[in-house]
């Protein structure tokens, strides 16, 4: 089993059809017992999305996809379980591949490996039980658009 911490660079590319430009980002340090469902979770959290009902998947350089295996989206597909596979042994630092969450909204996602390895407790202080973001920038937008309370986001 890898015992390294890897640090993965996640720009939000967009959504909804808009592009988001600058792209704001984050930094996550994962270690190496973490899933691919605790690094989507973790995505998820850092982007402020809060209706977690929708499915995702991350599609890797030779196009393998990870998620959550249902037949019924995509039965052509072979898809590969997120709450199994570990991230640290599938990808190494350079490595780029995408995540996309929601597939109705298609908020789409750059990742890229950092060639450099993480401390835990340097970077973040506690060992985390997940994948965390160390590290962020650039305005997040609303899930659905919304701008206020009462707002449709239509």
């Amino acid at each position: 089993m890898a015992r390294t911490w890897l640090q993965i660079k996640v720009d939000l590319v967009g959504g909804r059809g808009v592009r988001c430009r600058p792209s704001p980002g984050r930094i996550f340090i994962v270690g190496p017992g973490h899933t691919f469902q605790q690094f989507a979770d973790a995505i998820n959290s850092a982007f402020a999305r809060w209706d977690l009902s929708h499915l995702h998947n991350f599609e890797l350089a030779d196009e393998r996809l990870i998620g959550y295996p249902d037949d019924s989206f995509g039965p052509e597909m072979t898809w590969l379980d997120h709450a199994k596979l570990k991230v640290a042994r599938e990808l190494k630092p350079g490595d780029e591949f995408e995540y996309v969450f929601d597939f109705g909204d298609n908020w789409q996602h750059h990742c890229t490996v950092l060639p450099e390895k993480a401390d835990p407790a340097e970077e973040y202080g506690p060992v985390p039980p997940g994948p965390v973001a160390i590290w962020g920038w650039g305005s997040i937008p609303d899930q659905y658009g919304r701008r206020a309370f009462d707002d449709d986001g239509e």
